[in-house]
């Protein structure tokens, strides 16, 4: 990790160059306004595939033909923009992101790029991982490099929320979950990708079963609120048969309908738990979840808990509610 904060004033502008080389990729950088250069940077490692989570003040960076005959690692980077404004051109494709954005783009070819003008400048989170490691062909890849790719919809949407967990977590986990996580990561990349490019078919079976695993759970968790939520309406919602849902959950460990009680049952026994939530009726947060007859939720919660909602509602409201998982 690198903080420029804590460096004298005339040395925080190498600082960065000598850092940013190091973690990334070699750029030519100039900080748009030389007496107020801040900027902080720090790496996370997912195995083979790097995070990092950057902030700058604003500033103009080049990868340069010569730099790439000087050094070239064979890099694909993946920046999803946080906040501010930055603009990037590659390959004669040029977009200008915002929050939310995300951007892939190949360290074997120039670019520039810019964040800001106006202060505080950006902040970014960057994925860069071997180009070996995408299963897609480069002349699928090759011409979405420079262009804005929507991380608010869709497969967007999770390959953002995965990134952000992972920097907000990175370091409750072990190696061998982020080594783990760093395959999902570059699954769903290629799965965005693909999408982009129209190019689904390419993909191979085992990164296209993950992303859809991925893009699964989180439809669960969007609608634990819904009775009607079954592995057959689930199925449904993705175009895809039950049988062939229940297989991706068991290659995973798990089955659908064990996702969706546990789900359901950890957010239940958190609101029972939450002084704050003391006076709402037990009714009422069964419904909440999912469980619209007090009848049948007392029954799953007893089998699952060996108490009755009432009985975990008083017990656990001496420890506060209980932490979801991540």
């Amino acid at each position: 990790m690198l903080d420029t904060a804590h460096l004298p004033a005339a040395d925080r502008a190498a600082a960065w160059v000598a850092a940013t080389g190091q973690a990334l990729i070699t750029t030519r950088t100039a900080f748009l306004e030389q007496d107020r250069v801040k900027a902080r940077i720090q790496a996370m490692a997912l195995g083979p595939v790097q995070l990092s989570v950057m902030s700058y003040t604003p500033l103009s960076s080049q990868r340069t033909p010569r730099l790439i005959r000087q050094s070239d690692p064979e890099m694909y980077q993946l920046a999803l923009t946080l906040d501010g404004q930055q603009s990037i051109e590659q390959a004669r494709t040029y977009s200008s992101l915002g929050p939310g954005d995300l951007l892939l783009y190949d360290s074997s070819r120039p670019f520039t790029a810019t964040a800001g003008p106006n202060l505080p400048g950006a902040r970014t989170m960057l994925l860069q991982f071997p180009r070996r490691l995408l299963p897609l062909p480069e002349k699928t890849v090759a011409p979405l490099c420079g262009a804005a790719l929507d991380g608010r919809t869709g497969v967007g949407l999770l390959l953002r929320q995965l990134l952000t967990g992972l920097a907000d977590t990175h370091a409750d986990l072990t190696s061998a979950d982020t080594a783990r996580l760093g395959t999902t990561v570059i699954d769903l990349t290629a799965t965005l990708l693909a999408h982009h490019a129209d190019q689904q078919s390419l993909l191979p079976t085992g990164p296209r079963q993950r992303a859809l695993f991925e893009r699964i759970s989180a439809y669960i968790t969007t609608h634990l609120h819904d009775p009607g939520l079954t592995p057959s309406t689930v199925a449904t919602a993705h175009f895809i048969s039950t049988r062939y849902l229940h297989r991706i959950f068991q290659q995973h460990g798990t089955t659908v309908g064990d996702t969706i009680r546990q789900q359901r049952l950890t957010r239940c026994r958190r609101d029972l738990a939450d002084p704050a939530q003391h006076t709402v009726p037990i009714a009422a947060i069964a419904m909440r979840w999912g469980y619209p007859r007090p009848s049948d939720f007392t029954r799953v919660f007893r089998t699952a808990t060996s108490m009755t909602p009432s009985e975990y509602r008083t017990a656990g409201t001496k420890d506060g509610p209980e932490p979801l998982p991540t």
